[in-house]
Protein backbone atom coordinates (compact mmCIF):
# COMPACT_ATOMS: atom_id res chain seq x y z
CA UNK A 1 0.00 0.00 0.00
CA UNK A 2 2.83 2.42 0.76
CA UNK A 3 4.19 2.10 -2.77
CA UNK A 4 0.69 2.82 -4.10
CA UNK A 5 0.48 5.94 -1.90
CA UNK A 6 3.80 7.16 -3.27
CA UNK A 7 2.55 7.17 -6.84
CA UNK A 8 -0.97 8.40 -6.06
CA UNK A 9 0.62 11.28 -4.17
CA UNK A 10 2.50 12.11 -7.37
CA UNK A 11 -0.82 11.95 -9.23
CA UNK A 12 -2.24 14.51 -6.81
CA UNK A 13 0.72 16.84 -7.41
CA UNK A 14 0.18 16.54 -11.16
CA UNK A 15 -3.58 17.09 -10.89
CA UNK A 16 -3.04 20.50 -9.28
CA UNK A 17 -1.28 21.63 -12.48
CA UNK A 18 -4.50 21.22 -14.43
CA UNK A 19 -6.52 23.67 -12.36
CA UNK A 20 -8.38 25.88 -13.00
CA UNK A 21 -8.11 25.32 -16.79
CA UNK A 22 -9.77 21.88 -16.65
CA UNK A 23 -12.96 23.17 -14.99
CA UNK A 24 -15.82 22.18 -15.27
CA UNK A 25 -14.01 18.83 -15.64
CA UNK A 26 -12.05 17.53 -12.67
CA UNK A 27 -8.28 17.75 -12.95
CA UNK A 28 -6.71 14.30 -12.74
CA UNK A 29 -3.11 13.19 -12.42
CA UNK A 30 -1.86 9.95 -14.01
CA UNK A 31 1.44 8.11 -13.55
CA UNK A 32 2.61 4.99 -15.40
CA UNK A 33 5.11 2.79 -13.54
CA UNK A 34 7.25 -0.07 -14.87
CA UNK A 35 9.46 -2.01 -12.45
CA UNK A 36 9.05 0.80 -9.85
CA UNK A 37 10.24 3.41 -12.35
CA UNK A 38 7.97 6.16 -13.68
CA UNK A 39 7.91 5.93 -17.48
CA UNK A 40 4.99 8.30 -18.14
CA UNK A 41 3.09 11.15 -16.51
CA UNK A 42 0.21 13.42 -17.42
CA UNK A 43 -2.57 15.62 -16.10
CA UNK A 44 -5.86 16.87 -17.49
CA UNK A 45 -5.58 19.35 -20.36
CA UNK A 46 -7.66 22.54 -20.46
CA UNK A 47 -11.40 21.83 -20.85
CA UNK A 48 -12.12 19.98 -24.06
CA UNK A 49 -8.59 18.59 -24.40
CA UNK A 50 -7.13 15.15 -23.63
CA UNK A 51 -7.52 13.68 -20.16
CA UNK A 52 -4.67 12.74 -17.83
CA UNK A 53 -4.55 9.08 -18.85
CA UNK A 54 -4.19 9.99 -22.54
CA UNK A 55 -1.40 12.47 -21.82
CA UNK A 56 0.42 9.98 -19.59
CA UNK A 57 0.21 7.15 -22.14
CA UNK A 58 1.33 9.45 -24.95
CA UNK A 59 4.38 10.49 -22.90
CA UNK A 60 5.73 6.92 -22.67
CA UNK A 61 8.77 6.59 -24.94
CA UNK A 62 8.63 2.78 -25.07
CA UNK A 63 4.95 1.84 -25.56
CA UNK A 64 5.94 -1.84 -25.63
CA UNK A 65 6.36 -1.59 -21.82
CA UNK A 66 2.71 -0.65 -21.23
CA UNK A 67 1.32 -4.21 -20.89
CA UNK A 68 3.84 -4.85 -18.09
CA UNK A 69 3.13 -1.53 -16.34
CA UNK A 70 0.75 -0.15 -13.72
CA UNK A 71 -1.20 3.05 -14.30
CA UNK A 72 -2.00 5.18 -11.25
CA UNK A 73 -4.78 7.79 -11.49
CA UNK A 74 -6.14 10.15 -8.84
CA UNK A 75 -9.73 9.74 -10.14
CA UNK A 76 -11.60 6.87 -11.78
CA UNK A 77 -11.03 6.78 -15.57
CA UNK A 78 -14.08 7.96 -17.52
CA UNK A 79 -16.24 5.41 -19.29
CA UNK A 80 -18.39 7.57 -21.58
CA UNK A 81 -17.98 9.67 -24.70
CA UNK A 82 -17.91 13.39 -23.91
CA UNK A 83 -15.62 15.85 -25.63
CA UNK A 84 -13.05 13.01 -25.70
CA UNK A 85 -13.32 9.19 -25.93
CA UNK A 86 -13.44 7.07 -22.73
CA UNK A 87 -10.10 6.75 -20.95
CA UNK A 88 -11.01 3.29 -19.68
CA UNK A 89 -11.23 2.12 -23.30
CA UNK A 90 -7.74 3.46 -24.00
CA UNK A 91 -6.27 1.68 -20.96
CA UNK A 92 -7.85 -1.57 -22.15
CA UNK A 93 -6.66 -1.03 -25.74
CA UNK A 94 -3.09 -0.48 -24.53
CA UNK A 95 -3.32 -3.75 -22.53
CA UNK A 96 -2.40 -2.13 -19.21
CA UNK A 97 -3.48 -4.81 -16.76
CA UNK A 98 -2.94 -3.07 -13.41
CA UNK A 99 -4.84 0.09 -12.47
CA UNK A 100 -4.64 1.91 -9.11
CA UNK A 101 -7.29 4.58 -8.52
CA UNK A 102 -7.39 7.25 -5.81
CA UNK A 103 -11.17 7.65 -5.71
CA UNK A 104 -14.31 6.95 -7.70
CA UNK A 105 -15.89 9.65 -9.89
CA UNK A 106 -19.19 11.04 -8.50
CA UNK A 107 -20.44 12.14 -11.96
CA UNK A 108 -23.59 10.15 -12.80
CA UNK A 109 -22.14 9.22 -16.21
CA UNK A 110 -19.15 7.53 -14.57
CA UNK A 111 -19.78 6.61 -10.90
CA UNK A 112 -18.14 3.19 -10.92
CA UNK A 113 -18.76 2.39 -14.60
CA UNK A 114 -15.12 2.99 -15.49
CA UNK A 115 -13.99 0.57 -12.78
CA UNK A 116 -16.50 -2.08 -13.88
CA UNK A 117 -15.43 -1.74 -17.51
CA UNK A 118 -11.76 -2.23 -16.57
CA UNK A 119 -12.54 -5.24 -14.39
CA UNK A 120 -14.68 -6.82 -17.11
CA UNK A 121 -11.69 -6.53 -19.46
CA UNK A 122 -9.52 -8.45 -17.00
CA UNK A 123 -7.71 -5.54 -15.37
CA UNK A 124 -6.61 -5.77 -11.74
CA UNK A 125 -8.13 -2.65 -10.16
CA UNK A 126 -7.23 -1.20 -6.75
CA UNK A 127 -9.47 1.66 -5.55
CA UNK A 128 -9.32 4.04 -2.56
CA UNK A 129 -5.67 5.02 -2.18
CA UNK A 130 -5.32 8.45 -0.50
CA UNK A 131 -9.01 8.90 -1.25
CA UNK A 132 -9.56 11.93 1.00
CA UNK A 133 -6.61 13.77 -0.55
CA UNK A 134 -7.77 12.93 -4.08
CA UNK A 135 -11.25 14.28 -3.36
CA UNK A 136 -9.80 17.47 -1.87
CA UNK A 137 -7.96 18.37 -5.10
CA UNK A 138 -11.31 18.39 -6.92
CA UNK A 139 -13.51 19.47 -4.02
CA UNK A 140 -15.44 21.90 -6.25
CA UNK A 141 -16.30 19.10 -8.69
CA UNK A 142 -17.23 16.68 -5.89
CA UNK A 143 -19.41 19.24 -4.07
CA UNK A 144 -21.22 20.15 -7.28
CA UNK A 145 -22.02 16.52 -8.18
CA UNK A 146 -22.70 15.12 -4.70
CA UNK A 147 -24.47 18.07 -3.04
CA UNK A 148 -26.02 19.52 -6.23
CA UNK A 149 -24.77 23.01 -5.41
CA UNK A 150 -21.67 25.11 -6.01
CA UNK A 151 -18.61 24.93 -3.80
CA UNK A 152 -19.02 28.09 -1.68
CA UNK A 153 -16.11 30.30 -0.61
CA UNK A 154 -16.81 33.24 1.71
CA UNK A 155 -14.36 36.11 1.48
CA UNK A 156 -14.18 39.39 3.32
CA UNK A 157 -11.71 41.93 4.65
CA UNK A 158 -12.05 43.38 8.13
CA UNK A 159 -10.27 46.10 10.01
CA UNK A 160 -8.05 45.29 12.97
CA UNK A 161 -10.95 46.18 15.26
CA UNK A 162 -13.45 43.96 13.43
CA UNK A 163 -15.37 46.18 11.01
CA UNK A 164 -16.06 45.19 7.41
CA UNK A 165 -16.68 48.75 6.18
CA UNK A 166 -17.43 52.25 7.41
CA UNK A 167 -21.09 53.23 7.61
CA UNK A 168 -21.70 55.21 4.44
CA UNK A 169 -24.72 55.96 2.31
CA UNK A 170 -23.97 56.57 -1.37
CA UNK A 171 -26.25 59.14 -2.97
CA UNK A 172 -25.05 58.89 -6.59
CA UNK A 173 -22.62 56.94 -8.75
CA UNK A 174 -19.86 59.57 -8.43
CA UNK A 175 -19.62 58.71 -4.70
CA UNK A 176 -19.51 54.93 -5.22
CA UNK A 177 -16.03 53.60 -4.60
CA UNK A 178 -14.49 50.94 -2.35
CA UNK A 179 -12.94 51.69 1.02
CA UNK A 180 -9.77 49.59 1.02
CA UNK A 181 -8.94 47.79 4.26
CA UNK A 182 -6.22 45.57 2.79
CA UNK A 183 -3.04 46.33 0.84
CA UNK A 184 -2.38 45.99 -2.88
CA UNK A 185 -0.83 42.51 -2.50
CA UNK A 186 -3.94 41.13 -0.81
CA UNK A 187 -6.17 42.73 -3.44
CA UNK A 188 -4.16 41.14 -6.25
CA UNK A 189 -4.45 37.76 -4.53
CA UNK A 190 -8.23 38.17 -4.52
CA UNK A 191 -8.15 38.70 -8.30
CA UNK A 192 -6.15 35.48 -8.65
CA UNK A 193 -8.82 33.70 -6.60
CA UNK A 194 -11.55 35.10 -8.83
CA UNK A 195 -9.82 33.58 -11.87
CA UNK A 196 -9.98 30.15 -10.17
CA UNK A 197 -13.74 30.12 -9.49
CA UNK A 198 -16.79 29.83 -11.74
CA UNK A 199 -18.74 32.68 -10.15
CA UNK A 200 -18.55 35.68 -7.85
CA UNK A 201 -21.52 36.90 -5.80
CA UNK A 202 -22.26 40.20 -4.04
CA UNK A 203 -25.30 41.92 -2.57
CA UNK A 204 -27.10 45.13 -3.47
CA UNK A 205 -25.43 47.41 -0.92
CA UNK A 206 -21.94 46.33 -1.95
CA UNK A 207 -22.69 47.19 -5.57
CA UNK A 208 -24.35 50.54 -4.77
CA UNK A 209 -21.63 51.64 -2.33
CA UNK A 210 -18.55 50.37 -4.22
CA UNK A 211 -19.64 50.16 -7.90
CA UNK A 212 -17.30 47.13 -8.35
CA UNK A 213 -16.33 45.57 -11.69
CA UNK A 214 -15.98 42.07 -10.16
CA UNK A 215 -13.47 40.98 -12.78
CA UNK A 216 -9.83 39.81 -12.80
CA UNK A 217 -8.23 43.02 -14.06
CA UNK A 218 -5.26 42.61 -11.67
CA UNK A 219 -4.57 39.02 -12.73
CA UNK A 220 -4.24 37.18 -16.03
CA UNK A 221 -7.19 34.82 -15.91
CA UNK A 222 -10.79 34.17 -16.83
CA UNK A 223 -13.46 36.44 -15.35
CA UNK A 224 -15.99 34.58 -13.16
CA UNK A 225 -19.72 34.84 -13.83
CA UNK A 226 -21.04 37.82 -11.89
CA UNK A 227 -23.96 36.99 -9.58
CA UNK A 228 -25.79 40.00 -8.20
CA UNK A 229 -28.44 40.00 -5.46
CA UNK A 230 -30.86 42.86 -6.10
CA UNK A 231 -34.23 41.96 -4.49
CA UNK A 232 -35.95 45.26 -5.29
CA UNK A 233 -34.16 46.27 -8.48
CA UNK A 234 -32.30 49.17 -6.81
CA UNK A 235 -29.01 49.00 -8.73
CA UNK A 236 -28.82 51.68 -11.46
CA UNK A 237 -28.30 50.34 -14.98
CA UNK A 238 -25.30 52.67 -15.36
CA UNK A 239 -23.25 50.69 -12.81
CA UNK A 240 -20.26 48.56 -13.87
CA UNK A 241 -21.96 45.21 -13.15
CA UNK A 242 -24.31 45.98 -16.05
CA UNK A 243 -21.62 46.87 -18.60
CA UNK A 244 -22.17 43.60 -20.48
CA UNK A 245 -18.48 42.66 -20.58
CA UNK A 246 -18.92 39.60 -18.34
CA UNK A 247 -21.72 37.03 -18.08
CA UNK A 248 -23.96 38.26 -15.26
CA UNK A 249 -26.84 36.62 -13.39
CA UNK A 250 -29.11 38.99 -11.45
CA UNK A 251 -31.24 37.48 -8.68
CA UNK A 252 -34.24 39.70 -8.04
CA UNK A 253 -37.82 39.73 -6.91
CA UNK A 254 -38.65 42.35 -9.52
CA UNK A 255 -39.50 41.74 -13.17
CA UNK A 256 -37.71 43.83 -15.77
CA UNK A 257 -35.13 45.07 -13.28
CA UNK A 258 -32.08 44.48 -15.51
CA UNK A 259 -31.01 46.12 -18.78
CA UNK A 260 -31.44 44.15 -21.99
CA UNK A 261 -28.08 42.57 -22.81
CA UNK A 262 -27.15 39.14 -24.11
CA UNK A 263 -24.65 38.71 -21.23
CA UNK A 264 -27.16 39.59 -18.51
CA UNK A 265 -29.89 37.22 -17.31
CA UNK A 266 -32.56 37.68 -14.66
CA UNK A 267 -33.62 34.97 -12.23
CA UNK A 268 -36.59 35.67 -9.98
CA UNK A 269 -36.58 34.32 -6.42
CA UNK A 270 -38.34 34.73 -3.09
CA UNK A 271 -36.17 36.68 -0.66
CA UNK A 272 -38.35 35.94 2.38
CA UNK A 273 -37.18 32.37 3.03
CA UNK A 274 -34.29 29.94 2.43
CA UNK A 275 -32.37 32.53 0.43
CA UNK A 276 -29.08 30.64 0.42
CA UNK A 277 -30.66 27.40 -0.79
CA UNK A 278 -32.56 29.19 -3.55
CA UNK A 279 -29.33 30.83 -4.73
CA UNK A 280 -27.58 27.45 -4.76
CA UNK A 281 -30.38 25.91 -6.83
CA UNK A 282 -30.20 28.72 -9.40
CA UNK A 283 -26.41 28.56 -9.67
CA UNK A 284 -26.55 24.77 -10.01
CA UNK A 285 -29.01 25.20 -12.88
CA UNK A 286 -26.57 27.63 -14.53
CA UNK A 287 -23.71 25.10 -14.08
CA UNK A 288 -21.77 27.44 -11.75
CA UNK A 289 -19.51 24.87 -10.07
CA UNK A 290 -18.01 27.21 -7.47
CA UNK A 291 -18.72 30.71 -6.23
CA UNK A 292 -16.72 33.18 -4.17
CA UNK A 293 -18.98 35.40 -2.08
CA UNK A 294 -17.44 38.81 -1.51
CA UNK A 295 -20.14 40.50 0.48
CA UNK A 296 -21.53 42.51 2.02
CA UNK A 297 -22.08 41.57 5.62
CA UNK A 298 -25.79 40.75 5.18
CA UNK A 299 -25.11 38.47 2.21
CA UNK A 300 -22.22 36.71 3.97
CA UNK A 301 -24.29 36.21 7.12
CA UNK A 302 -27.11 34.67 5.08
CA UNK A 303 -24.81 31.84 4.00
CA UNK A 304 -23.22 31.50 7.45
CA UNK A 305 -26.60 31.26 9.18
CA UNK A 306 -27.83 28.63 6.72
CA UNK A 307 -24.57 26.68 7.07
CA UNK A 308 -24.02 26.96 3.33
CA UNK A 309 -20.30 27.44 2.99
CA UNK A 310 -17.24 25.29 2.41
CA UNK A 311 -14.32 27.71 2.87
CA UNK A 312 -13.89 31.16 4.33
CA UNK A 313 -10.96 33.42 3.54
CA UNK A 314 -10.72 36.38 5.88
CA UNK A 315 -8.25 39.25 5.60
CA UNK A 316 -7.55 41.37 8.65
CA UNK A 317 -5.93 44.73 7.91
CA UNK A 318 -3.59 46.63 10.20
CA UNK A 319 -5.74 49.75 10.67
CA UNK A 320 -8.78 50.45 12.87
CA UNK A 321 -12.10 51.84 11.60
CA UNK A 322 -13.51 52.46 15.14
CA UNK A 323 -17.09 52.24 13.80
CA UNK A 324 -19.07 50.87 10.88
CA UNK A 325 -20.54 47.53 9.86
CA UNK A 326 -19.40 44.64 12.01
CA UNK A 327 -17.64 41.78 10.21
CA UNK A 328 -19.37 38.37 10.19
CA UNK A 329 -18.43 35.84 12.85
CA UNK A 330 -17.58 32.22 12.14
CA UNK A 331 -17.86 29.32 14.54
CA UNK A 332 -14.95 27.45 12.97
CA UNK A 333 -11.32 26.65 13.60
CA UNK A 334 -8.63 28.30 11.50
CA UNK A 335 -7.00 25.89 9.07
CA UNK A 336 -4.26 28.20 7.80
CA UNK A 337 -2.74 31.58 8.67
CA UNK A 338 -0.69 33.67 6.24
CA UNK A 339 1.00 37.06 6.40
CA UNK A 340 0.38 39.12 3.25
CA UNK A 341 2.83 42.02 3.63
CA UNK A 342 1.24 43.08 6.92
CA UNK A 343 -2.30 41.84 6.29
CA UNK A 344 -3.33 38.63 8.06
CA UNK A 345 -5.11 36.01 5.99
CA UNK A 346 -7.07 33.34 7.89
CA UNK A 347 -8.50 30.37 6.00
CA UNK A 348 -11.28 28.23 7.46
CA UNK A 349 -12.97 25.02 6.31
CA UNK A 350 -16.54 24.09 7.21
CA UNK A 351 -16.35 20.52 8.51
Amino acid sequence: MKIHEKYINRCIELAKNGLPAAIPNPSVGAVIVHNEKIIGEGYTSPYGGPHAEVNAINSVKQPSLLPESTIYVSLEPCSHFGKTPPCSDLIIAKKIKKVVIGTTDPHDKVSGNGIRKLQAAGCEVNVGVLEKECIDVNRRFFTFHTKKRPYIILKWAQSNDGFISPETAVKDISEAKPHWITNAYSRQLVHKWRSEESGILVGTNTVINDNPKLNTRSWNGKDPVRVILDPKGRIPHTYAVYDGTVNTIVLSGEKGSVPENKNISLEKMDFTTNVGNQICDILYKHQVQSVIIEGGAQTLNTFIEEGLWDEARVFTGSSDLKSGLRAPELNANTKEEHDIKGDRLSIYRNT
